[in-house]
């Protein structure tokens, strides 16, 4: 991290802090009226003496006149009453730590003052340091403390899991969760990562974690797992010190002789194992992040990085690496896009769509009624009208659709970042629950091509989402 996005980081969640601070006043008091309270209003959970007894205890814990040691271990006592804290204390616990522990504003002002005056001359280095100092607030502290004892990482990740949802009716606590994302991406930096591989002889109890997890296709028994960890399969992922037996993030690779076009034959249990000697390709089909409170801290670019270079000294006969992906925006996109997407096709294709839904011309209602019905779809030719017309929507959506200036998709968001293409579109290739609801079952392929990686994530700095010429020609004009 550079010393400028530091500051700015620094800076992003001081700024929080003060948003939080000039929002209009909600209808609960603010930790700074309760203390000077005497008495407990209602809806608040701990009393104004409560609330004053645990700031005294969350300031013992930051104390400077205390050793780290000491200091973990008062953190310590104060996550084991968390621990048996209902909801609302928690609560009461996260407001204390967003609202009385933050930066000095006035001093942070001056330093930043100091450092925008010094900057191209010879007092820059001295004033960034200072303006360093100056950011470096008693939450920062107080939240590190937490983490120095063990199982202090575990507990401030599930505390943010908890808090996540809560940000959105309480803006108070921005600045907590600013912190501790901030903290989050040094602490669990890649560098400090270990990539293992996740096979049917790991401990037991780290295979339940892959049930646990998965998040793209459910695992549905022992048999399915143990299929995913088949000697024509690798499951690999990162793991921190600190969460030595939990996987931050896992990606689940199968080993073929050529892309797949359909999540159904990875699944299946009673399918004869791939010939290793004669796979050239590694399908990347499922990836699952696995802590909730790590939302905003990425590595799953480093991830994949790292899975192509292990299989590659393993396996020197791979050319190609590829996933096989969900498009879980797609079945919303549509139900707003398609009146538009029909004005798009011309007399004949308008003309033969509109005779296969027998009404002419159609409307988006009857083409949205034909697309929900899965057995309709999965029996449609290569030929149909309906099935050219989803797949060129599917396409438009992934490759031409955008929020801002980002690609709408996340999943292509987060391939089409780290490099990839989009490469083809598949029909009907997940037919399950979950593909039907997300996507109408279509799926698509990203293709990891190694030596244009730079050159895509370029084209998509410049606003063009990497795509083959196949999904290209899909776009409509």
């Amino acid at each position: 991290m550079t010393a400028t996005s530091w500051l700015n980081s620094k800076l992003n969640v001081l700024r929080s802090s003060a948003l939080a601070t000039e929002a209009p006043k909600e209808e609960n008091r603010s930790t700074r009226e309760r203390l000077d309270a005497t008495l407990r209003q209602k809806k608040e959970a701990l009393s104004p003496r409560s609330l004053r007894r645990t700031l005294a205890e969350l300031q013992a814990v930051v104390d400077p006149r205390v050793s780290e040691v000491e200091g973990g271990r008062r953190a310590k006592a104060l996550a084991d009453w968390y621990a048996k804290a209902v909801q609302e204390e928690r609560q009461d616990l996260w407001l204390l730590i967003s609202e009385q522990f933050g930066p000095d504003a006035v001093k942070v002002r001056a330093a930043r003052d100091d450092y925008d005056a010094a900057l191209g001359t010879a007092d820059e280095g001295s004033a960034e340091i200072r303006l360093r100092r100056a950011l470096v607030s008693p939450r920062t502290r107080l939240l590190q403390r937490f983490a120095a004892y063990p199982g202090g990482m575990r507990f401030l990740v599930d505390l943010r899991a908890e808090l996540l949802p809560q940000l959105k009716g309480n803006k108070r606590l921005l600045a907590l969760d600013a912190e501790l994302e901030n903290l989050f991406s040094t602490w669990f930096d890649v560098a400090f990562l270990e990539l293992r591989t996740i096979s049917w002889d790991s401990p037991a109890s780290l295979i339940e974690k892959l049930i646990k997890y998965e998040a793209v296709h459910d695992i549905r028994s022992w048999a399915d797992l143990k299929n995913r960890l088949d000697s024509d399969r690798r499951c690999y992922g990162f793991f921190h010190p600190s969460l030595p037996n939990e996987p931050l993030i896992f990606v689940e690779v199968a080993l073929l002789n050529e892309m797949a076009d359909n999540i159904m034959p990875l699944l299946d249990e009673g399918a004869a194992p791939e010939d290793l000697q004669k796979s050239s390709v590694a399908i990347f089909y499922s990836i699952s992040n696995t802590q909730g409170g790590l939302k905003g801290v990425s590595f799953g670019d480093s991830l994949i990085k790292r899975v192509v270079e292990t299989l590659r000294a393993e396996f020197p006969k791979l050319k190609t690496f590829a996933t096989l992906s969900p498009i879980p925006g797609l079945r919303p996109w549509l139900v707003r896009q398609v009146p538009e997407l029909l004005t798009h096709l011309n007399d004949k294709e308008l003309s033969a769509l509109g005779r296969e839904l027998s009404f002419e011309p159609p409307t988006a209602t009857h083409v949205l009624a034909a697309i929900d019905q899965p057995l309709v779809l999965s029996a449609l030719s290569a030929k149909s009208p309906l099935r050219l017309f989803l797949t060129r929507c599917a396409a438009h959506y992934l490759g031409q659709s955008r929020h801002g200036e980002q690609v709408l998709d996340p999943v292509a968001r987060f391939h089409l970042g780290n490099g990839a293409r989009i490469e083809r579109i598949n029909w009907f290739a997940d037919p399950s629950t979950k593909g039907v609801k997300q996507s109408h079952g279509l799926m698509v392929n990203y293709l990891y091509d190694l030596k244009r990686l730079d050159k895509h994530r370029h084209m998509l700095d410049n606003g063009e989402a990497p795509a083959s010429s196949d999904v290209q020609a899909l776009y409509f004009k």
